[in-house]
């Protein structure tokens, strides 16, 4: 999944795709380089950032949407929490609604995404993006977020969502501590409901720059290889990245030890 952002203030490519044009080159990059879904963005969600109206978020995503769904068949994901431009972007091609908030934000976001049939991506945050990293602490952040996916699966699939449309994300850097993020990085096999995927995002984030001293986002591309690498080893299939190639060559590398495909020979 290579991500889209649309936005004037995300932490790693704020303003460098906000112009349609751009943005759409840049997902054609990312296509090429081997992406088979493209996550949209309107409204950044980085630690402290303040949220966007409606009418704002949708003239930013959905004309985004729109044109690369005239260019490109394959999947595109709307990263919003607002059910008004998940419908608009849903209307404009897009085939999954990408939702920070667990479908919990916008109380009509979970019947939009039921009765369209798109897949869904449920992501684990402690609090908002504007407060969330300023002290979450868990009891035991592996059962909590295991907990808060199978009450999330259980929800969704009453309100309509079928169970196969539904893919987990356990949020890393979304109100927890790099402490909080390893934990979970290193049981990652314990955390969705049976039988459903997960989705990692780690591409270019600050607890990498915390053990790295402080480095900038720009300069995290390798270590987010590395916990991709690692990640796949422990059966992780869907990896939302910033920069396709290197990502998606660490998958092919890492499968081939495991054998798990083929390796070109």
């Amino acid at each position: 999944m290579g991500i889209l952002n649309v936005t004037p203030d995300s932490f790693s490519d704020g303003g460098q795709h906000a112009e349609l044009g751009s943005a759409l080159a840049h997902a054609q990059q990312m296509v090429a380089e081997g992406a088979t879904v493209i996550d949209i963005g309107g409204e950044s969600t980085r630690p402290g950032a303040m949220p966007v109206a409606l009418e704002v978020e949708i003239a930013r995503a959905v004309p985004v949407v729109a044109a690369l769904r005239a260019k490109w068949d394959g999947l595109i994901s709307i990263d919003t929490s607002k059910a008004g431009v998940a419908q608009a972007a849903i209307a404009a091609g897009a085939d999954i609604v990408n939702d920070v908030s667990g479908l919990r934000q916008d109380p009509a976001m979970a019947e939009v995404c039921a009765a369209s049939g798109c897949g869904v991506v449920v992501m684990h945050m402690l609090g908002a993006p504007r407060t969330m990293q300023l002290d979450p602490g868990y009891t035991d952040v592996v059962a909590e977020v295991r907990g808060f996916f199978a009450e999330r699966a259980a929800s969704l699939t009453a309100a309509g969502i079928a169970r196969e449309a539904l893919c987990f994300d356990p949020g890393i850097g979304f109100g927890k501590t790099p402490e909080h993020n390893f934990a979970l990085l290193r049981q990652l096999e314990k955390l969705s409901p049976a039988g459903r995927p997960l989705l990692l995002g780690v591409s270019r984030k600050s607890f990498i720059g915390r053990v790295l001293d402080g480095t900038e986002p720009s300069t995290r591309e390798s270590p987010t290889v590395v916990i991709t690498a690692f990640a796949r080893g422990k059966g992780v299939m869907l990896h939302r990245v910033h920069a396709v190639r290197p990502n998606l060559e660490a998958l092919r590398m890492i499968e081939a030890i495991l054998g798990t495909c083929a390796t070109g020979r």
